[in-house]
């Protein structure tokens, strides 16, 4: 069963499946930069996702970044780790990201990206379900009732990843070049869904 270990730290955990172990999330720290740097040279990352990460300075600034939105209180990312089999130290295998959450306001979104070795192993979808259920565990007394997943038309994996988690599609976004030069997919979450 996934947990919230502690809401004031902002540790989460998803359980272990028969094929897969646990994953821990918790806020980037400037530790985390060294493991930044290949993943942020992963031309699937580039293409899917704003993360451009070519060196360490350049990942140190990025974790700066992600610190940032939680001492602002309005974007909330997370480190997702596989632990080692050896008891050594935690892999990173992506990132979830709450964002736009503002006192009042009824919706926010949410986003992720796995590294390269991890996809395929459902290391998303069980992110992206622990980061729903803590952001409407914790936000949803505020006024939190909806969660948006945007991605662009052509990312199959992430319209899979949105259903598992019980994304619904909503809209259909024309395109806006440059930025985004295919149509989008909105995938929307209630809370109670």
């Amino acid at each position: 069963m996934d947990k919230i270990i502690d809401k004031r730290t902002a540790f989460l955990e998803t359980a272990a499946l028969p094929s897969a172990p646990a994953l821990r999330l918790r806020p980037w720290g400037e530790a985390d930069a060294p493991g930044l740097v290949e993943p942020g040279r992963d031309a699937a990352l580039r293409r899917w996702t704003s993360m451009a990460v070519d060196d360490e300075a350049g990942a140190v600034d990025w974790v700066r970044t992600q610190r940032r939105g939680w001492e602002a209180g309005d974007r909330f990312a997370f480190a997702v780790l596989e632990p080692h089999e050896q008891g050594g130290a935690a892999r990173l295998v992506g990132h979830v990201v709450l964002n736009g959450v503002a006192p009042g306001a009824s919706s926010a979104s949410v986003g992720y990206w796995t590294t390269a070795p991890a996809r395929g192993r459902g290391v998303a979808p069980r992110a992206l379900r622990a980061l729903t259920a803590w952001a409407f565990a914790t936000f949803a007394g505020g006024g939190l009732t909806r969660l948006e997943l945007l991605h662009q038309v052509d990312n199959t994996a992430s319209c899979r990843v949105a259903e598992k988690c019980g994304y619904e599609l909503g809209a259909v976004l024309p395109a806006s070049p440059p930025a985004y030069p295919l149509e989008g997919h909105v995938h929307v979450r209630t809370h109670g869904s």
